[in-house]
């Protein structure tokens, strides 16, 4: 027996942003590893990209994800 079992569709009311094809599908057409999500809303899957961007951003900018202290050049 499977631990885990292959999904072919998708619930209803799932949305994804296909990597891929750069759109947004309804239920997992695509494979994992090129999609973003499950959202609640197509829109929220719509701002998929920007979502990201905000967050790489948020991490990239907060102080307490870095190893190196504030004054302390990166070695």
């Amino acid at each position: 027996m499977a631990l885990f079992k292959k999904r072919t569709a998708g619930k209803p009311g799932e949305w994804y942003y296909c990597l891929q094809h750069k759109k947004v599908e309804e239920g997992p057409d695509c494979p994992a590893k090129d999609r973003f999500g499950p959202y609640a809303s197509r829109q929220e899957a719509e701002r998929a990209m920007e979502t990201a961007a905000e967050r790489n951003l948020d991490w990239e900018t907060d102080p307490r994800w870095h190893d190196n202290p504030p004054n302390r050049p990166p070695t």
